[in-house]
Protein backbone atom coordinates (compact mmCIF):
# COMPACT_ATOMS: atom_id res chain seq x y z
CA UNK A 1 0.00 0.00 0.00
CA UNK A 2 1.17 3.37 -1.01
CA UNK A 3 1.75 6.08 1.65
CA UNK A 4 -0.43 8.25 -0.09
CA UNK A 5 -3.50 5.48 -0.24
CA UNK A 6 -2.33 4.92 4.21
CA UNK A 7 -2.81 8.68 4.35
CA UNK A 8 -6.36 8.38 3.07
CA UNK A 9 -8.94 9.25 6.19
CA UNK A 10 -11.61 6.16 6.61
CA UNK A 11 -15.38 7.12 7.19
CA UNK A 12 -16.35 7.62 10.66
CA UNK A 13 -18.59 4.51 12.16
CA UNK A 14 -22.24 5.32 11.81
CA UNK A 15 -23.35 6.33 15.29
CA UNK A 16 -25.08 3.43 16.77
CA UNK A 17 -28.31 5.31 18.12
CA UNK A 18 -29.09 6.44 14.06
CA UNK A 19 -29.35 2.60 12.47
CA UNK A 20 -31.60 -0.19 13.09
CA UNK A 21 -30.17 -3.16 14.32
CA UNK A 22 -31.91 -5.98 12.93
CA UNK A 23 -30.77 -9.89 13.52
CA UNK A 24 -32.25 -12.58 11.03
CA UNK A 25 -32.62 -16.01 12.26
CA UNK A 26 -33.89 -18.97 10.23
CA UNK A 27 -35.19 -22.56 10.93
CA UNK A 28 -37.84 -20.76 13.40
CA UNK A 29 -41.19 -22.41 13.63
CA UNK A 30 -44.55 -20.57 14.35
CA UNK A 31 -44.74 -21.77 17.72
CA UNK A 32 -41.06 -21.02 18.13
CA UNK A 33 -42.03 -17.37 17.20
CA UNK A 34 -45.15 -17.38 18.78
CA UNK A 35 -43.36 -17.79 22.16
CA UNK A 36 -41.39 -15.62 21.56
CA UNK A 37 -43.44 -12.81 21.09
CA UNK A 38 -45.52 -13.51 24.01
CA UNK A 39 -42.62 -13.75 26.26
CA UNK A 40 -41.51 -10.22 24.84
CA UNK A 41 -44.96 -9.23 26.16
CA UNK A 42 -45.73 -5.19 26.23
CA UNK A 43 -42.39 -4.28 25.05
CA UNK A 44 -41.56 -2.16 22.23
CA UNK A 45 -38.72 -3.96 20.86
CA UNK A 46 -37.53 -6.06 19.44
CA UNK A 47 -39.67 -5.42 16.57
CA UNK A 48 -40.21 -9.01 15.03
CA UNK A 49 -41.31 -9.88 11.77
CA UNK A 50 -41.67 -13.85 10.67
CA UNK A 51 -42.34 -15.49 7.50
CA UNK A 52 -42.03 -19.47 6.71
CA UNK A 53 -39.39 -20.37 9.24
CA UNK A 54 -37.27 -16.92 9.15
CA UNK A 55 -37.54 -14.04 12.08
CA UNK A 56 -36.22 -11.54 11.92
CA UNK A 57 -35.69 -9.43 15.27
CA UNK A 58 -35.22 -5.02 14.71
CA UNK A 59 -34.31 -2.65 16.91
CA UNK A 60 -35.73 1.17 15.90
CA UNK A 61 -33.11 3.82 15.66
CA UNK A 62 -34.27 7.37 17.04
CA UNK A 63 -34.85 8.43 13.24
CA UNK A 64 -37.10 5.84 12.97
CA UNK A 65 -39.14 6.26 15.82
CA UNK A 66 -39.26 10.39 14.63
CA UNK A 67 -40.60 9.90 11.54
CA UNK A 68 -43.04 6.84 12.47
CA UNK A 69 -44.19 9.28 15.55
CA UNK A 70 -44.56 12.02 13.28
CA UNK A 71 -46.26 10.48 10.04
CA UNK A 72 -48.59 9.18 12.91
CA UNK A 73 -49.75 12.19 14.15
CA UNK A 74 -49.68 14.31 10.65
CA UNK A 75 -52.04 11.12 9.29
CA UNK A 76 -54.36 11.63 12.59
CA UNK A 77 -54.15 15.20 12.39
CA UNK A 78 -55.71 14.74 8.20
CA UNK A 79 -58.21 12.19 9.60
CA UNK A 80 -59.73 14.25 12.02
CA UNK A 81 -60.00 17.14 9.57
CA UNK A 82 -61.19 15.15 7.03
CA UNK A 83 -64.05 13.51 9.10
CA UNK A 84 -62.44 10.32 8.72
CA UNK A 85 -62.84 7.47 11.43
CA UNK A 86 -59.33 6.76 11.59
CA UNK A 87 -58.52 4.66 14.80
CA UNK A 88 -55.10 3.83 15.29
CA UNK A 89 -53.92 0.68 17.08
CA UNK A 90 -49.71 1.49 16.93
CA UNK A 91 -47.57 -1.33 16.96
CA UNK A 92 -50.21 -3.94 16.75
CA UNK A 93 -48.88 -7.58 16.39
CA UNK A 94 -50.62 -9.41 13.40
CA UNK A 95 -49.76 -13.01 12.97
CA UNK A 96 -51.63 -15.92 11.44
CA UNK A 97 -50.24 -19.60 11.90
CA UNK A 98 -52.37 -21.08 8.76
CA UNK A 99 -50.46 -18.56 6.57
CA UNK A 100 -46.78 -18.84 8.75
CA UNK A 101 -46.64 -14.58 9.07
CA UNK A 102 -46.62 -12.55 11.65
CA UNK A 103 -45.58 -8.63 12.42
CA UNK A 104 -45.97 -5.53 13.83
CA UNK A 105 -46.25 -2.46 11.36
CA UNK A 106 -44.65 0.73 12.41
CA UNK A 107 -48.26 2.24 12.94
CA UNK A 108 -51.26 0.72 11.36
CA UNK A 109 -55.33 1.97 11.29
CA UNK A 110 -58.40 0.61 10.80
CA UNK A 111 -61.15 3.13 9.06
CA UNK A 112 -64.19 2.80 11.13
CA UNK A 113 -66.02 1.64 14.20
CA UNK A 114 -65.42 -1.70 13.66
CA UNK A 115 -63.11 -3.34 15.15
CA UNK A 116 -60.84 -6.15 12.38
CA UNK A 117 -59.10 -8.70 12.67
CA UNK A 118 -56.19 -7.22 10.79
CA UNK A 119 -55.80 -3.44 10.13
CA UNK A 120 -56.67 -1.70 7.01
CA UNK A 121 -53.57 0.43 6.55
CA UNK A 122 -50.36 -0.19 8.02
CA UNK A 123 -47.37 2.54 8.06
CA UNK A 124 -43.67 1.12 7.20
CA UNK A 125 -40.49 3.59 7.53
CA UNK A 126 -37.42 2.11 5.93
CA UNK A 127 -34.77 4.12 7.68
CA UNK A 128 -32.17 0.75 7.58
CA UNK A 129 -33.07 -2.01 5.35
CA UNK A 130 -35.10 -4.84 6.29
CA UNK A 131 -33.77 -8.84 6.08
CA UNK A 132 -37.45 -9.84 5.37
CA UNK A 133 -39.50 -9.19 2.82
CA UNK A 134 -42.34 -7.35 4.38
CA UNK A 135 -44.66 -6.73 1.78
CA UNK A 136 -44.93 -10.72 1.35
CA UNK A 137 -45.72 -10.65 4.80
CA UNK A 138 -48.87 -8.37 4.93
CA UNK A 139 -49.76 -9.64 1.67
CA UNK A 140 -50.41 -13.26 3.58
CA UNK A 141 -51.98 -11.24 6.24
CA UNK A 142 -54.18 -9.78 4.14
CA UNK A 143 -53.68 -6.12 4.86
CA UNK A 144 -55.42 -3.76 2.34
CA UNK A 145 -52.79 -1.11 2.07
CA UNK A 146 -49.53 0.03 2.99
CA UNK A 147 -47.52 3.19 2.90
CA UNK A 148 -43.89 2.95 2.74
CA UNK A 149 -41.59 5.61 3.65
CA UNK A 150 -38.23 5.56 1.80
CA UNK A 151 -35.88 8.38 1.30
CA UNK A 152 -37.96 11.09 1.36
CA UNK A 153 -40.81 9.19 -0.60
CA UNK A 154 -44.24 7.96 0.38
CA UNK A 155 -45.55 5.19 -1.82
CA UNK A 156 -48.66 3.02 -1.67
CA UNK A 157 -49.14 -0.55 -2.60
CA UNK A 158 -52.99 -1.68 -2.50
CA UNK A 159 -53.69 -5.40 -2.07
CA UNK A 160 -55.93 -6.21 -5.62
CA UNK A 161 -56.42 -9.45 -6.81
CA UNK A 162 -54.00 -11.05 -4.16
CA UNK A 163 -50.89 -9.25 -4.61
CA UNK A 164 -49.78 -5.72 -3.98
CA UNK A 165 -50.14 -3.00 -6.50
CA UNK A 166 -48.13 0.68 -6.55
CA UNK A 167 -50.54 2.89 -6.66
CA UNK A 168 -50.53 6.62 -6.93
CA UNK A 169 -52.85 7.30 -4.19
CA UNK A 170 -54.35 5.61 -1.17
CA UNK A 171 -57.25 3.40 -1.77
CA UNK A 172 -58.94 4.10 1.49
CA UNK A 173 -57.80 7.67 1.61
CA UNK A 174 -58.23 9.40 -1.79
CA UNK A 175 -58.04 12.75 -1.04
CA UNK A 176 -55.14 12.12 1.03
CA UNK A 177 -52.51 14.66 -0.67
CA UNK A 178 -49.14 12.52 -0.05
CA UNK A 179 -46.59 15.56 -1.65
CA UNK A 180 -48.27 17.90 1.25
CA UNK A 181 -48.21 15.31 3.79
CA UNK A 182 -44.39 14.48 2.88
CA UNK A 183 -43.38 17.78 2.88
CA UNK A 184 -43.83 17.96 6.87
CA UNK A 185 -42.45 14.58 7.91
CA UNK A 186 -38.81 15.97 9.04
CA UNK A 187 -39.88 18.98 10.20
CA UNK A 188 -37.58 19.31 13.58
CA UNK A 189 -40.61 20.97 15.88
CA UNK A 190 -43.37 17.82 16.16
CA UNK A 191 -46.19 20.48 17.50
CA UNK A 192 -45.40 23.00 14.93
CA UNK A 193 -45.50 21.16 11.93
CA UNK A 194 -48.68 19.46 13.13
CA UNK A 195 -50.39 22.80 13.79
CA UNK A 196 -49.02 24.59 10.98
CA UNK A 197 -50.53 21.08 8.58
CA UNK A 198 -53.86 21.12 10.48
CA UNK A 199 -54.28 24.51 9.15
CA UNK A 200 -53.69 24.39 5.99
CA UNK A 201 -56.30 21.32 5.67
CA UNK A 202 -58.68 23.41 7.01
CA UNK A 203 -58.25 26.72 4.64
CA UNK A 204 -58.45 23.66 1.81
Amino acid sequence: MSEAAAAQPTDPPPDPSRVDHRVLLRGVTYAQYEALADARGESAVPRMTYLGGELELMSPSIDHESIKTMWARLLEAYGEEAGIELAGFGSWTVRSEPAERGLEPDECYVIGAVRKPVPDIALEVVWTSGLLDKLEVYRGLGVHEVHVWRDGRISIHVLQGGRYQSAPRSDLLPDLDLDLLTSYLLRPDQTAAVREYRALLRKS
